[in-house]
């Protein structure tokens, strides 16, 4: 099995999971667009793969005013893009039993890195991959926890749960387009997203990070266009539950379609 897709942008690639799928696509035949911003993360990325499989470009996802022309770039620069991966997110502890001592611009910096600013670019990239003449893709990093909550990171819970359903209509809208809208799910990974905890502690907890990539893989090898690595409660109602409320969207998306033009 093989990812059907070869000029990969993936931005949030200089560390944890982007870095990992950044390596992963390359040796399976990829050219993939690293974006983060890191630069001398983004150089050794190319010195790892070489020019002709890897190159970076630096560019921070809340740079706003800088997203037009990120985008534009992009697009004139790699004609082939077939495939957009927005993997960026950020994840702090808000100790909601501490009201006086919640920062809110944090909280909403937070939900606007893991969301909104996914949203900005997957409707910047939309129009571009689908008048291309081949099949493109737009993938979304998520997670487990847009089901169910973690308690300790209520901003990072919310803003993946917003992300999912944002996704879950950016596809039944796009049904009949050429550009498949993937979500991956990944559990606890052993990242530099829990450094808040610690780097020792925080990066010692959950999967080690090749072993999901290789497990996501062969979902995403497969053509699925939900990806769910290991779910961190019990798995068979943890999927009850997903699958049940696939099936409810969907039907209720074809009592709106029934309705509204879109």
């Amino acid at each position: 099995m093989s990812f059907a897709y070869k000029r990969i942008l993936l931005v949030g690639a200089t560390a944890g999971i982007g870095a990992a799928f950044a390596d992963k696509l390359v040796l399976e035949g990829a050219k993939v667009i690293a974006v983060g911003r890191r630069q001398e993360r983004l150089d050794a990325f190319v010195q790892k793969h070489g020019q002709e499989k890897a190159s970076g470009v630096r560019y921070d996802v809340n740079d706003r005013a800088g997203q037009d022309a990120f985008v534009e770039g992009i697009v004139k620069q790699y004609p082939d893009l077939d495939c957009v991966f927005l993997n960026p997110g950020v994840q702090n502890i808000h100790r909601l039993t501490r009201p006086a001592e919640v920062d809110l611009d944090a909280f909403h910096q937070e939900m606007s890195t893991n969301f909104s600013r996914l949203v900005d670019l997957s409707i910047k990239f939309l129009p571009h991959l689908q008048q291309k003449s081949f099949p493109t893709a737009l993938v979304f990093t998520g997670t487990n926890l847009a089901i169910i909550p973690a308690m300790h990171a209520p901003a990072y819970s919310a803003s993946k749960a917003a992300l999912n359903a944002y996704i879950m209509c950016l596809r039944r809208q796009n049904v009949a387009s050429s550009t498949k809208i993937i979500e991956i799910w990944p559990p606890l990974v052993q990242t530099e997203i829990h450094d808040y905890l610690g780097p020792e502690r925080g990066r010692a907890m959950g999967m080690p990070v090749d072993e999901f990539v290789e497990k996501a893989w062969s979902q995403l090898a497969a053509g699925s266009d939900q990806v769910i690595v290991g779910p961190v409660l019990q798995e068979d109602k943890y999927m009850a539950v997903v699958e049940g409320r696939r099936e409810l969207f969907e039907s209720l998306s074809n009592i709106v379609a029934a309705n509204f033009q879109m």
